[in-house]
């Protein structure tokens, strides 16, 4: 395979290289439908009057940040602060570290911010605050952090009635100067399949839970300028977020089957997909053999709990065109089963040793997480780009 590149300051490489040229198994995403996934969210949202933060812990990438953000200097949301680090050294600066903070990371978020990033916490304990408060005291730089609200009993959070504890650990953070509201995530709307209706009302739960919380800290005396509310599904289906400062999603950027098993997007809207070879043939079981087994794919099987099982990918052809039924029925380390769907009447397609398959994943950042790169497809299918992605905590 020849590539000419040429790297640029966010680690973007160029290229002009087709698909028959790439090494398999890798990771491709379309350009054009990660754009339109990001405007077309950003239109609903700017149609309710909220800001839009992008969750950038499926990306992963300060290429696809540069895409979804509304300025070069964000905002944005990251999953942990190896991403944060990514992000800020490629001057994003309006930050939101989105799991629960541990005291002993406290340094090296006081790190980031030294490097000029505006990066912020969430907590939901007093115990947090109190580490907060005093790790902003000894430096003399009070740490931002938004008190994390429990939408729907998912994970993690203080109740969205528990004033008492709100106010007490909204007391600890504003004695010093860190109070900056309230965060909270929908994440029960995950088990929610194909019902506008009950999505609707998942999004309008969160956005009472929020305001409710925000009303308890302001009753106190307390500030809460930042009402923060997201995930993929609510995002998409909310209709009314009075309240609500500003919506956090990320996943639906790239797409995966679990989301479009949920109706946060369609199957066609997905950009993001594995590029395998076919290696071998089990004939007589029905089977196709790839060289991307779960090292490439993962082993994310959340379908698997939906009313379609889409095993570990759909099968497309090189123009990301689903065969009939065809799925990853098994995986195995470096190798990939691909079969019809039990109960299919669909045929089998013929495919050489060496013909090439694209697979869906169910889990975006599942199968990210396995990779290092996007090799970016441009208009006309080929690879007009590569985009680095980043691993690790």
């Amino acid at each position: 395979m020849s590539m000419t590149e040429t790297t640029g300051a966010g680690g973007t490489s160029k290229s002009t290289v087709t698909l028959d040229a790439l090494q398999t198994p890798c990771l491709l995403l379309d350009e054009a439908r990660l754009r339109a996934n990001v405007d077309r969210m950003k239109a609903h949202l700017a149609g309710l009057g909220v800001a839009f933060r992008p969750h950038l812990k499926t990306a992963k990438s300060l290429d696809v940040a540069r895409v979804a953000m509304s300025a070069p200097e964000g905002p944005a949301m990251v999953s942990t602060l190896r991403e944060a680090e990514h992000l800020a050294a490629g001057g994003v600066r309006d930050l939101i570290y989105g799991v629960g903070i541990a005291p002993a990371k406290l340094g090296r978020v006081q790190g980031i911010r030294a490097e000029g990033a505006n990066l912020t916490v969430v907590l939901d304990s007093a115990e947090q605050a109190l580490a907060v408060a005093a790790c902003s005291r000894a430096t003399g730089d009070p740490i931002p952090a938004l008190i994390e609200v429990d939408a729907d009993g998912h994970r993690a959070g203080v109740a969205p009635g528990d004033a008492e504890a709100l106010r007490a650990i909204g007391t600890i953070l504003h004695e010093a100067g860190a109070l900056r509201g309230v965060l909270l995530h929908a994440g029960d709307s995950y088990a929610i399949e194909q019902d506008p209706e009950a999505l609707a009302q998942a999004a309008e739960t969160e956005r009472r839970a929020a305001v409710l919380a925000a009303q308890t800290l302001r009753s106190a005396g307390l500030p809460c300028p930042v009402v923060s509310v997201g995930s993929t599904p609510t995002a998409r289906y909310a209709r009314d977020l009075t309240g609500v400062t500003e919506v956090r999603a990320g996943v639906f950027m790239i797409g995966d089957l679990f989301q479009a098993g949920i109706g946060s997007h369609a199957v066609d809207d997905i950009a993001l997909s594995v590029l395998a070879t076919v290696i071998g043939h089990q004939r007589a079981k029905g089977w196709i053999v790839t060289d991307a087994g779960w090292m490439a794919l993962s082993r994310d099987r959340g379908t698997a709990r939906q009313r379609v099982d889409q095993g570990y990918g759909v099968v497309c052809d090189l123009d990301r065109r689903p065969y009939p039924d065809l799925i990853v029925r098994d995986a195995n380390q470096e190798h990939g089963i691909v079969a019809l769907r039990p109960g299919s009447a669909a045929d089998l397609p013929d495919l050489a040793i060496g013909a090439r398959l694209r697979i869906l994943p169910n889990h975006a950042c599942a199968t990210g997480a396995q990779h290092d790169r996007y090799h970016v497809l441009d208009g006309s299918g080929g690879v007009g780009a590569i985009w680095h992605r980043i691993n690790g905590w």
